[in-house]
C-alpha cells in the first residue's frame, strides 16, 4: 500500500515538476525559436518539404490549414485501409494473421484518424506487424494533426485574425519531429529494458510450469504503446491492453503510462 500511495504521489510530483518546462519547450517549437533538436531535424524537414513540394514559409488562412489537415488524413487513411485489408498477403506476417474485411478495416481507420482508436479486434492475433506499424503511424499523424491545428487555432487567438496563421505543414512536421518522436522513443526505450517485446520475429513459444507449451505473442510492441500513451490515442497493442504483462510488465511501467 505504502509504494502505491509513494507512486501516485510520484506520478503527481512529475507531472508537476515537467509541465513548466515540457510547455516552454513547445512554446518555442512553435515560436520557431532555436532548439538543440533543430540542428537535427532541419536539414530532414527541408528533404520532407521538398519531396512533397511544399514551402514551409507560406503564411495559410484558415481555410488552407483546413484542406491541409483533410489531406493529410484522407491520403494516409487510404494507405491505412488497404493494408489492413490486405495484410494476409504483405510481408511483416510471420504468424500469419488474416487480414481485417473491409468494413472492420473501415471501421478502425476512421477510428485511428480520428484519434479515437475503437478497437473491435485483438491486436496480437487480428494485426500482422505491418498492420501494427500502420495503426502506430496513425497514432503520431492523429496526435500531430491535433497539436498543429491547436498552434493554429492559438496563433489565430493571439493575432486576432484568420489570415497569416503560419503554415500547417510546418506545424504537422515540427509536432511529429521535435515533441511526439524524441518522447515516444525515451517511453520506447524504457519500456524494452522493463522487458516489453521490441522485435519482427514471431510468437515465442515457452513452457509453463505446469509443463504445458504456450505460444507468446511479441512484435513492435514496445514502440506502439510508447506514442500510444503519448498521443493519448487509446487502443492496444494486445486485446487486454495494459492489464497484459507484455504490455505493461511492472509497477514502473505502470506509472509511466
Amino acid at each position: 500500500m505504502n509504494t502505491e500511495i509513494l507512486g501516485v504521489i510520484l506520478m503527481y510530483a512529475t507531472v508537476l515538476v515537467l509541465a513548466i518546462p515540457l510547455g516552454l519547450y513547445i512554446g518555442k517549437i512553435f515560436n520557431y525559436e532555436n532548439t538543440w533538436l533543430n540542428n537535427i531535424f532541419n536539414p530532414l524537414d527541408k528533404i520532407f518539404f521538398k519531396l512533397g513540394g511544399i514551402d514551409p514559409t507560406v503564411e495559410m488562412n484558415w481555410k488552407q490549414h483546413l484542406v491541409a489537415l483533410l489531406t493529410i488524413n484522407a491520403f494516409w487513411f487510404i494507405i491505412s485501409l488497404f493494408i489492413l485489408s490486405n495484410m494476409s498477403w504483405l510481408p511483416l506476417n510471420p504468424d500469419g494473421n488474416p487480414s481485417m474485411s473491409w468494413d472492420l478495416a473501415f471501421n478502425t481507420s476512421v477510428s485511428f484518424v480520428s484519434n479515437t482508436n475503437l478497437q473491435h479486434y485483438s491486436g496480437e492475433t487480428g494485426l500482422s506487424y505491418l498492420g501494427q506499424l500502420i495503426l502506430m503511424l496513425w497514432q503520431f499523424i492523429s496526435a500531430a494533426t491535433g497539436i498543429a491545428i491547436c498552434a493554429v487555432v492559438f496563433n489565430a487567438m493571439k493575432e486576432r485574425t484568420t489570415d497569416k496563421l503560419g503554415n500547417f505543414y510546418s506545424y504537422f512536421v515540427r509536432a511529429s519531429t521535435r515533441i511526439l518522436l524524441p518522447l515516444a522513443f525515451i517511453g520506447a526505450v524504457i519500456l524494452v529494458f522493463n522487458g516489453t517485446p521490441m522485435t519482427f520475429e514471431g510468437k515465442a513459444t515457452t513452457t509453463t510450469l505446469e509443463g504445458v507449451e504456450q505460444q507468446i505473442s511479441r512484435g513492435p510492441a514496445a514502440a506502439f504503446i510508447s506514442i500510444k500513451q503519448l498521443g493519448t490515442n487509446g487502443g492496444g497493442y494486445y486485446g487486454p491492453n495494459s492489464t497484459n504483462p507484455m504490455e505493461n510488465p511492472n509497477y514502473f511501467t505502470n506509472m509511466l503510462y
